[in-house]
């Protein structure tokens, strides 16, 4: 079932350029849909809002975008120029992470927020195809792990110098700007870290786009979105377990970018500079190491011969971060809770850039954009739905206490694991079928 082809790939100095450029992209889209975990209760405070409401924001937004527009852009990917699509798509969402800023109103915020998502629908399915016609097969974990360590990176980078900067500006006075009127700190924030990204757009148009290898010549030089689902359809057992398998893995990272922040905020009375400095260290050195580890040992184990080394690494990462994910969000003494939070946190990632990485060897390159796109549209519905809004509701709703927020990130952590475990054994038991056969 692999489809990924060693002919006519670029010289590893323009492939490693594009990784680069892509990882930073990456970043930048991260430090821009990051920020707002941070600024959770000064938003709260201004618009008064609820964290189901603020659960919405940082999840079901983006998963909004998905819906409506992120797989007929995935098209476009799959006949397109890459590098444009994605260097529009950069413009596009730093400048709707600036307009945030200008928000009055939930309603407000909650269309600008979909408007940032345009970075994931544009950024990810895109670079997964180019990386893979840059890259052979036993070197496309690695080079997928370097690009999908730009979302550790930029969390890392987002709490550390986002937590600075509205640790500053959090506490002062309203600025009045001309035009803009009277904007609060948070919101300015958001204009300060939005406007850096207009500069990226130009350098992604640097990238040399690679010529499409890996083509099955039976469905044709262009090929639909429709196309795509009857080729998703028939290899179903296998697509469907990684993409619920793959999605579940990425909800107890997905807590820590979301509702860690005012976790520590709320229930160790940390500021919002010490918790984004405490996760933004945690994350930029260990979730980033989690990453490379985790497409290193699907490398690892595949020149051993284990075809379904990704099956196997992200059962791994199913079952290793459960212990932790008992204490993690319910210790009441700080010290304790980080030295947690150091291997929650890279076992966590460990998965990350594993199920693209499936997507890419299993699909023809005229559909790899589309499935990647799919694939990010089923991670984001199921984080936002589960994640970011799930524990807003838990905690506004079940508990209907505030300080209850740690409990509701540990049931949605410990749900995840079993179903993702399930999904990925029946993945692994199909694709090994599948084999056999070929």
């Amino acid at each position: 079932m692999s489809l990924i082809s060693v002919e006519n790939k670029p010289s590893a100095l323009s492939a490693w350029y594009a990784v680069i450029v892509l990882l930073f992209a990456y970043v930048l889209s991260f430090v821009d849909r990051i920020i707002m975990s941070l600024l959770v209760i000064p938003i709260q405070k201004d618009l008064d809002i609820s964290d189901t409401q603020m659960g919405l924001l940082m999840g079901l937004a983006f998963a909004i975008f998905y819906t409506v527009v992120g797989i007929p852009i995935a098209r476009l990917s799959d006949v397109k120029s890459r590098k444009i699509i994605v260097s529009i798509g950069i413009f596009l969402w730093s400048i709707m992470t600036a307009v945030c800023g200008l928000a009055r109103s939930f309603l407000e915020l909650f269309l600008a927020r979909i408007g940032v998502g345009v970075g994931e629908a544009t950024l990810s399915p895109a670079a997964y195809s180019m990386i893979a016609d840059y890259f052979p097969e036993n070197k496309l974990g690695k080079a997928i792990a370097v690009y999908q360590s730009g979302a550790l990176f930029g969390s890392g980078i987002a709490f550390i110098i986002g937590g600075a900067i509205v640790g500053l500006i959090v506490n002062s006075s309203a600025t009045s700007l001309p035009f803009l009127g009277e904007l609060q700190p948070w919101q300015l924030a958001f204009i300060i870290v939005g406007l850096p990204g207009v500069l990226m757009a130009l350098i992604m148009l640097s990238v040399k786009e690679p010529k499409r290898t890996g083509i099955k010549k039976d469905l044709g030089t262009s090929v639909t979105i429709k196309d795509a689902v009857r080729y998703m359809v028939k290899n179903s057992k296998v697509y469907l377990s990684v993409f619920i398998g793959f999605s579940m893995l990425a909800i107890p990272i997905t807590t820590i970018f979301t509702w860690y922040p005012t976790y520590l905020q709320r229930i160790h009375d940390l500021t919002i500079g010490e918790s984004g400095k405490i996760l933004g260290l945690i994350l930029f050195f260990l979730s980033s190491s989690g990453v490379f580890f985790g497409g290193w040992l699907v490398d690892f184990l595949k020149r051993r011969n284990y075809q379904d080394s990704f099956f196997r690494v992200g059962l791994i990462a199913a079952i290793t971060p459960v212990p932790f994910t008992l204490f993690v969000s319910s210790m009441s003494d700080i010290d304790a809770t980080i030295i947690l939070l150091c291997p929650f946190i890279f076992l966590a990632s460990m998965p990350l850039a594993i199920g693209p990485i499936v997507l890419q060897i299993i699909s023809p390159n005229q559909l790899r954009a589309q499935t990647g796109a799919i694939y990010m549209l089923f991670m984001n519905l199921l984080t936002a739905a589960i994640a970011t809004s799930g524990i807003g509701f838990i905690t506004d709703y079940i508990f209907e206490n505030p300080l209850d927020v740690g409990q509701s990130i540990m049931i949605v952590n410990i749900v995840s694991a079993p179903v993702a475990f399930l999904a990925l054994s029946y993945g692994l038991f199909h694709y090994n079928k599948t084999l056999t056969k070929e």
